[in-house]
């Protein structure tokens, strides 16, 4: 039993003599000899599938009920255009502006808040320590219901409030103001509800971005402003889309900020959605939600085309990729 592995030696000497790999480079282990090619080609179009099944088709059957109508509480079965065009000849056209007008205000407040703020956390003279508290306060709000978060802010900015108070205590206001109910409280509730998912993608394309290209780019004279146009911005656009995306889709489909700070004085295309629900007009509540989708997608491939004349997103991601 002694010889086998005195063999074994004595070939791996000679192969390294040789300049060949040793025995254990040429022959790969037991159980080990699945090519990973061949399994990542078995894998992802058995995700495609399954993806398609569970998020796609949903989308589409959505997209097709939108087409249909409602009568007397019925569905028809028939093609017909009318759920669209009573959708934009009445009131829910505004409903839909508005949704979009504040959905997209929140997002660009939170993107111009979001991305110096991502910046300084990646980059910036932050220890190690602050940096896991930081990300660990902004994850924080994932593990508390939206609706308590929201209703915080009703007893701070109500009329009999903590804001009110003290600006009516130190004289600086000699009635309370109302900051409750309208537009831009809601946009307010918006931004801090969906900051932490617009922080923390940009923070994550930031923060892998090698430090040896910034001192690099100092070291040739390159200013700060050009750094972060040239090598910070392009990288980081990855994240960018994604808190985008992460952004706006809440904002969109958004129901406990302008229900709790709007009071019902502020409607927005979730509201809309539920009282055609609870009509049973599910063509309109189709053809609502399919707005709702398409909205994102155009924005996404609108801000898409314009990246793309600023940096090269296909040779961004294959530099991601290695």
């Amino acid at each position: 039993m002694a010889a086998v592995p005195q063999r074994m030696t004595e070939v791996t000497a000679v192969n390294r003599y040789e300049g060949a790999p040793p025995v254990s480079a040429v022959a790969p282990a037991a159980g080990n000899g699945i090519d990973r090619r061949v399994a990542s080609g078995k894998v992802i179009p058995l995700f495609l599938v399954a993806w398609s099944l569970v998020v796609i088709l949903p989308l589409l059957v959505l997209v097709c009920f939108s087409f249909f109508e409602s009568r007397n509480f019925m569905m028809v079965y028939q093609p017909s255009l009318r759920t669209w065009t009573e959708l934009f000849s009445s009131g829910r056209f505004e409903v839909m502006s508005r949704t979009l007008r504040v959905a997209l205000s929140a997002t660009l407040i939170d993107l111009f808040i979001g991305f110096p703020f991502a910046l300084w956390l990646a980059k910036g003279p932050v220890s190690k320590q602050s940096r896991a508290i930081i990300v660990a306060l902004l994850t924080l709000p994932f593990f508390l219901d939206l609706s308590s978060r929201i209703f915080v802010w009703r007893g701070v900015l109500d009329e009999q409030g903590l804001v009110n108070t003290i600006l009516v205590s130190l004289g600086i206001l000699k009635s309370p103001l109302r900051m409750l109910y309208n537009e831009v409280t809601v946009v307010f509730g918006m931004v801090l509800s969906n900051f932490p998912l617009m922080v923390l993608p940009i923070y994550s394309a930031i923060v892998v971005i090698d430090d040896t290209l910034l001192s690099a780019a100092a070291d040739l004279g390159a200013p700060p402003a050009r750094v972060l146009k040239d090598i910070v911005v392009p990288l980081a656009m990855p994240g960018v889309i994604a808190g985008i995306v992460f952004t706006l889709g809440p904002a969109l489909a958004a129901w406990v900020e302008p229900t709790m700070l709007g009071g019902g004085f502020v409607t927005l295309l979730s509201s809309s959605i539920e009282s055609a629900y609870e009509a049973l007009r599910y063509p309109t509540v189709a053809a609502l939600s399919t707005f709702a989708v398409a909205v994102v997608a155009a924005i996404l491939w609108l801000f898409t085309r314009l990246a793309r004349r600023v940096i090269d997103i296909n040779s961004m991601f294959r530099n991601i990729n290695g």
